[in-house]
């Protein structure tokens, strides 16, 4: 296991948080619930029916007798969740009974209801779900971070014997959920993967604006859209360390930076990777992790008022302790 979730894990591990995880339908949820319980990284609530999850629990041979289990059906937290539920997304056409309906048939529902009345910390999902199905329960009922213009997703990716960004490790953002952002939402996610960068990595967050040009090199609107969004994130952050636009050679590796943009602070430098569109982000990610074997986390969820993060829906159980252990450490910055 790469050296950096190594150090997350005993992060989480100093300040245990509870997550919940509401995809127990899923073997790589339950073997990845056991590992977490097993290395002491998080307090974990299952949701469902507790004989069922306890015969798969059997079935893949992993110790789930210290998890919380927590169904629907039976517990007497229902009427509350569905009071909350109702008292939430009423001004938006929410009746008693739609609550009741969601939180008895939709898992996920029913797992953010639990982050918002405190009963858990945060909620990893998405290993058989699609994003969307993860992201929109967590905005309705959570909503956005205090000042927080837009939620976006991203991506830690650990690499293996490398020399560039932050001793090999890299955030990459967005690459799971904004599909065409805007220069001014561009330079938002450059704020907000700043913010992670610091709480999850820990270093100074250098932050490219990536484009298949480097400093006026080609010309074309979606060039303009990278450099307009470089400069507003100047005029709206100007504490951020960003530049661009920037091929993705000339903001990672020195050499080639000092041909391309010799007068770049990020040129050469940067660990922060913010992509122009969803394309080149879920395709630059993935590229990354099967090519280079790294180690990539997410799409994890930066703006929403409490840690709920998403997963690919082809992810290893290693990968869902991973985004469990980054989710208990966003959990204790809340």
């Amino acid at each position: 296991m790469a050296a950096y979730i190594e150090r997350i894990k005993e992060r989480a591990r100093a300040d245990v948080k509870t997550i919940v995880m509401p995809e127990t339908n899923d073997k790589r949820t339950l073997i990845a619930a056991s590992h977490v319980i097993e290395e002491g990284i998080a307090n974990i609530i299952l949701v469902g029916n507790a004989e069922k999850i306890m015969d798969g629990a059997g079935w893949l041979e992993v110790d789930l007798s210290k998890a919380t289990i927590i169904d629907p059906l039976k517990t007497d937290k229902l009427d509350g969740y569905v009071e909350l539920l109702y008292e939430t997304r009423k001004s938006k056409g929410m009746t008693m009974e739609k609550a009741r309906e969601m939180l008895l048939d939709d898992p996920l529902v029913f797992g953010v209801m639990m982050v918002k009345a405190n009963d858990a910390d945060g909620m990893v999902a998405g290993a058989c779900h699609a994003t969307a199905d993860v992201l929109r329960p967590s905005l309705q009922i959570l909503k956005t971070a205090p000042g927080v213009k837009l939620v976006s997703g991203f991506f830690i990716l650990d690499i293996p014997n490398c020399e560039y960004g932050y001793n090999g490790t890299f955030l990459m953002a967005d690459c799971g959920l904004n599909q065409d952002p805007t220069s001014e939402e561009l330079a938002h996610i450059a704020y907000s993967s700043s913010k992670s960068f610091k709480n999850l990595v820990g270093g100074k967050p250098i932050i490219a604006m990536l484009s298949h040009s480097t400093m006026g090199s080609a010309k074309h609107a979606l060039v303009d859209k990278v450099r307009n969004a470089v400069e507003l994130a100047h005029e709206y952050y100007p504490n951020l360390v960003v530049d661009g636009e920037l091929q993705t050679d000339a903001a990672i590796v020195p050499t080639v930076a000092k041909n391309k943009a010799p007068d770049s602070d990020v040129a050469g430098k940067a660990n922060v990777l913010i992509f122009p569109n969803l394309d080149a982000g879920n395709i630059g990610y993935k590229l990354v992790e099967r090519l280079c074997k790294a180690e990539a986390y997410g799409p994890m969820l930066q703006g929403i008022a409490k840690p709920v993060n998403d997963l690919s829906r082809g992810c290893s159980w290693e990968d869902i302790v991973g985004v469990v252990a980054l989710t208990a450490v966003q959990a204790q910055l809340v």
